[in-house]
């Protein structure tokens, strides 16, 4: 069993490469971890951080930051108050990336979040006045209390990077993340958000409750926008653009893409299955799970550790159906 990666070697015979099958005169062409190394200390510094202040959810706030790494959106369902907002705020605050809160409503205009173009008077001409959607992180606050009209107006944003207004496109800052929260259907005042939408986002998170030791903790330490407002920034936005990059280096065997295969198969078998973009966000969190994990290749692991959270809204089942059907498909090699 090799113990190292090189760069850009040949196999010549079937090996098995940490665990993982490689086919006979494949050519790999890995990340080498001298690349990744720098970047150990911070991310283990990052995940530290922001769990003293979301208390109790450690594998959520790895699959945040796994959401981010991976250049794709999130979203949290969950009921107001359990720390959705406070989330979102330490994520910038540690990514050093610029932030942004928007509050819908249901009488919000797409105009209110994009922008719009006003007379200049004085010169005679039409200015463009930026939305708060020109930030570096997006938080929409309860996306599902606004209409329909005003939530597609995040769609070309969230797909592209771009915003359209009068025919003119305009570039939004990079990186650019939209976390977006969204309250339960069956309270009233919301609007589900189309099919379309929902998968633009990367994942769907619940934090839940916490614990009554760090609901505990929580009564007896200070607010938690003291604490945000205190700690310093791990990252700087030009070393989250490079880990993004980073991340599409990371390598994955034919193994682990007959199981991704597999999976979206599987899911396919319902009315709702895993479309090819849902499978291609699946290949790309599993790839910034591997790198949280101080690793440069995809183990079938990294795959289920994301699956959940990346399918279960394309899928439109909950997180406890969305893991028995990952249960069903076996591991062929």
């Amino acid at each position: 069993m090799y113990v190292g990666v090189k760069h850009n070697y040949l196999i010549g015979i079937f090996i098995v490469f940490w665990g993982q099958k490689t086919k006979q005169n494949e050519t790999i062409d890995l990340i080498s971890e001298q690349e990744l190394t720098p970047f150990y200390e911070k991310i283990d510094a990052f995940l530290q951080q922001i769990n003293n202040i979301v208390l109790d959810k450690p594998q959520q706030t790895k699959l945040a930051l796994c959401s981010l790494l991976a250049g794709g959106h999130l979203l949290f369902e969950d009921l107001p108050g359990l720390g959705k907002t406070t989330l979102a705020s330490a994520l910038a605050h540690l990514a050093g990336l610029d932030f942004q809160r928007i509050q819908f409503t249901n009488d919000m205009l797409a105009s209110d979040v994009i922008g719009i173009n006003m007379f200049n008077q004085s010169e005679h001409v039409f200015e463009f006045k930026q939305g708060p959607i020109f930030t570096q992180i997006l938080l929409a606050d309860e996306i599902n209390r606004c209409s329909p009209k005003t939530q597609s107006a995040l769609l070309e944003a969230m797909e592209e990077g771009f915003v359209t207004i009068d025919g003119m496109r305009y570039e939004l800052p990079q990186p650019f993340w939209v976390i977006a929260t969204q309250n339960p259907l069956f309270q009233s005042g919301t609007y589900p958000l189309p099919e379309s939408q929902l998968d633009r986002f990367l994942m769907r998170l619940s934090l839940g409750y916490p614990s009554r030791d760090a609901e505990k903790l929580l009564l007896q330490q200070r607010p938690r926008h003291i604490l945000i407002n205190n700690v310093n920034a791990v990252f700087k936005a030009a070393e989250i653009i490079k880990l993004q990059q980073l991340v599409q280096k990371i390598y994955l065997n034919d193994l682990v893409f007959d199981y991704l295969l597999d999976l979206a198969n599987e899911t396919r078998k319902t009315q709702h299955g895993l479309s090819t973009r849902g499978l291609l966000a699946l290949k790309k969190a599993a790839q910034a799970y591997a790198l949280l994990e101080k690793r440069n290749f995809v183990t079938v692991d990294d795959v289920k550790a994301v699956f959940v959270a990346v399918a279960s809204h394309r899928l439109n089942l909950g997180e406890k159906d969305t893991f028995a059907l990952m249960q069903k498909v076996a591991v062929n090699g």
